[in-house]
């Protein structure tokens, strides 16, 4: 195992992968872990797109504060994990980001098509700026 260069790094987060989001509950609850859907911009920012109104968005609010793994799932096995600090909120999202966001994962048409489909509902927008890194490659070892 050896960790990704910040280049390596940089293509892995740029591929269509779903990350696993974290953050802070309340309550006394463990920590919120999701699915979801992110991209990466040309400045290094994560941005994480959401209902407004859901457990999540509050909790990232709250928080201020998340982390990100995206992993290869089959061999050779590959992760990078971002600890990052929330640095911009956008509510409403702006259209054009939510389309670019589901554009990466479904698609010209079917991006569209998803953001269409999901209305005038609320949505959120976090930027994240990455704080730490953890990276591992296993390629060497299979």
């Amino acid at each position: 195992m050896r960790p990704f260069t910040d280049d390596e790094r940089e293509r892995f987060l740029r591929d269509v992968r779903v990350g696993v989001l974290s953050v802070a509950a309340d309550n006394g609850r463990p920590p919120a872990s999701v699915p979801i859907w992110y991209d990466v911009t040309d400045d290094g920012l994560i941005r994480i797109n959401t209902g407004a109104g859901s457990r999540k968005a509050r909790l990232i609010e709250q928080a201020g504060a998340v982390t990100l793994t995206v992993q290869r799932e089959e061999p050779p096995y590959q992760y990078v994990v971002v600890e990052g600090t929330v640095v911009d909120t956008a509510n409403p999202a702006p259209r054009d980001v939510r389309e670019a966001i589901a554009i990466r994962y479904l698609g010209d048409e079917g991006g569209r098509a998803f953001v269409d489909g999901m209305g005038d509902d609320g949505s959120v927008l976090f930027s994240v700026r990455p704080d730490r890194w953890i990276t591992a490659d296993f390629s060497d070892g299979v």
